[in-house]
């Protein structure tokens, strides 16, 4: 059971958020701009848009410790945008690509971001001190369709990638004079640019919505358009992993998702709500919806009150005009994200979505 804090900001869907480190800056993406919201009292109120893209926008990230933000959209171009004394000034990322900016993250280390695209590549983006401009090098083999969705390891070279050709891929992003040697792991030892470090294939063979790395970095778990959600312990590297576990729902496909420690994950999507999952390497299971007391047959008890409400229609010989739903959200959630955590273990996620609303849910 978690309390819900819903903000309306506008009548428009959300294509993504984030929250400034201190929580007081929102930046919500919204059609062609990113629009900035400080919080006064109880309500977010706007102090600020960032217009430049001349198409709808994708992705908006917040980088916690510096504070720059970074934004790509449809117009294949991403802006790193930071805040000077005359207001927010923004510095265009040579991407290289030729399709839609889909979807930006910045590396935990903040020394570089990624930019998914409908052009086949994951663009890694770093800063050129000679040059004064952001420059980027390309992950293209294997990947054979559109990204969707990015998520970083906390190491800052692994990244996990999901795309509509069904698969979710964690690719080493190293390079040379940036990144720091990481650490061997499971994943791999030595990581040279584009290593393909994993690759896992949605059972139904459906497109990758969410992909996320745990806490510690040694467990991935990805969203299917099947309403799944998989999640893969690698065992070591060229190695077939040592679990890989698929959790077949009867819901709703899933969009986002979130880790909770190592053995709970969030999920977020067409639902409208979010729901709880938990397990370890001998099985997951769906907990049910964080929303209300609903256990986990939440889904059963969703078609049987839909039958009956279509009973009653039938009966009554009448529609009803009430389109109010029971959960907070009122449309598909396109992003959950972590508001506050200690550890590895969060205490507050938020999450925004179709509907213009951004709820912030003390866990």
């Amino acid at each position: 059971m978690a309390t819900a804090e819903p903000h309306h900001l506008f009548h428009a869907p959300i294509a993504d958020h984030s929250f400034s480190s201190d929580k007081s800056v929102l930046a919500v993406a919204r059609e062609n701009n990113v629009e900035l919201y400080q919080k006064t009292g109880s309500k977010f109120s706007l102090t600020d848009e960032l217009k430049g893209h001349e198409k709808t926008v994708t992705s908006v990230d917040i980088a916690p410790n510096s504070g720059r933000i970074v934004t790509c959209s449809q117009d294949r171009n991403a802006y790193v945008w930071e805040q000077t004394p005359t207001g927010w000034k923004p510095t265009l990322v040579l991407l290289r690509i030729n399709r839609a900016a889909t979807f930006v993250r910045w590396s935990p280390s903040e020394q570089k971001f990624a930019v998914g695209s409908g052009a086949r590549v994951i663009a890694v983006c770093y800063f050129e001190e000679e040059n004064d401009w952001w420059i980027s090098k390309h992950l293209k083999k294997p990947i054979r369709s559109t990204i969707t969705t990015l998520a970083w390891h906390p190491n800052s070279v692994l990244l996990a990638a999901g795309s509509t050709d069904s698969h979710a891929r964690v690719f080493s992003s190293f390079i040379k004079g940036v990144d720091t040697r990481p650490e061997p792991s499971a994943w791999g030892e030595r990581l040279p640019f584009n290593t393909i470090c994993g690759e896992f294939l949605n059972d139904s063979a459906g497109w990758i919505h969410g992909v996320c790395f745990s806490p510690s970095g040694n467990a991935l778990a990805f969203t299917g358009h099947d309403s799944s959600v998989t999640i893969v312990y690698p065992s070591a590297p060229e190695q077939p992993p040592r679990a890989m576990l698929n959790i077949s729902t009867r819901l709703l496909p899933f969009n986002s998702l979130i880790w909770n420690g190592e053995n709970e994950i969030i999920a977020a999507g067409h639902d409208c709500e979010p729901y709880r999952l938990r397990g370890d390497e001998n099985g997951w299971q769906l907990e049910g919806t964080i929303e209300n007391k609903a256990g986990a047959g939440a889904g059963s008890v969703r078609e049987e009150s839909a039958l009956n409400m279509f009973r009653q229609m039938d009966l009554k010989g009448q529609t009803q005009a009430d389109t109010q739903l029971k959960t907070v959200h009122q449309n598909t959630i396109n992003t959950i994200r972590v508001y506050e955590d200690t550890a590895g273990s969060v205490h507050k996620i938020s999450t925004s979505g179709v509907d213009g609303r951004v709820v912030i849910w003390t866990i």
